[in-house]
């Protein structure tokens, strides 16, 4: 597989993670490069690390987890996106409000945003015989694509404050919604 077409799906692959930090840096506005920083890194070390676990069990498990992925994403997804819009509608003084900081939150949108990227290892395994290359661009472009997302998040965020869980909330269920008819073949 040539670099200019892993650059490509690595791009492709970003995507989800992008809108997941716009997500996050619209719901916290005054988030710090560092914690910005480890956020991204977690989206980009499960958009990286999936591929490899595609890689390996392709074979084995490929049959049972393929037809299952796109509802695991779309659920996840979906579930916390709803509790986001779900809050935004609760009276002030009562509201949660989803911290992607919190790193049981993070972990789910990392997952649930990189469950594509396991069938991509799969048919990587299938057209390439080192895999490392790949996952070192997907990691790298996720990760500048995800710090670029908390910015734009973060920038637009002072006007847009009030509707922030609204938004996310929304952008969550239309990425899951996206990967689900993706899948379905119906986008």
């Amino acid at each position: 597989m040539y670099y200019y077409t892993i650059i490509i799906l690595a791009m492709g692959l970003s995507v989800d993670s992008f809108a997941v930090s716009v997500t996050s840096g619209l719901s916290l506005p005054k988030i710090r490069f560092f914690e910005a920083a480890k956020l991204a890194f977690l989206l980009a070390l499960f958009q990286a690390v999936m591929p490899v676990i595609g890689w390996f069990l392709e074979n084995s498990i490929r049959s049972y987890i393929e037809p299952v992925d796109h509802w695991i994403a779309f659920g996840l997804l979906s579930l916390i996106g709803g509790k986001m819009i779900f809050e935004n509608f609760r009276k002030q003084e009562e509201k949660s409000l989803i911290n992607p900081m919190i790193f049981k939150v993070a972990v789910v949108l990392a997952f649930a945003t990189s469950i594509d990227a396991m069938a991509v290892g799969f048919s990587m395994a299938m057209i390439m015989q080192r895999i490392t290359p790949a996952i070192i661009i997907i990691g790298s472009i996720t990760f500048m694509a995800s710090m670029f997302g908390i910015l734009i998040g973060k920038k637009t965020g002072r006007q847009l404050a009030k509707y922030a869980e609204l938004i996310g909330g929304i952008i969550l269920i239309l990425i899951g919604a996206r990967i689900l008819l993706e899948h379905l073949g119906l986008f």
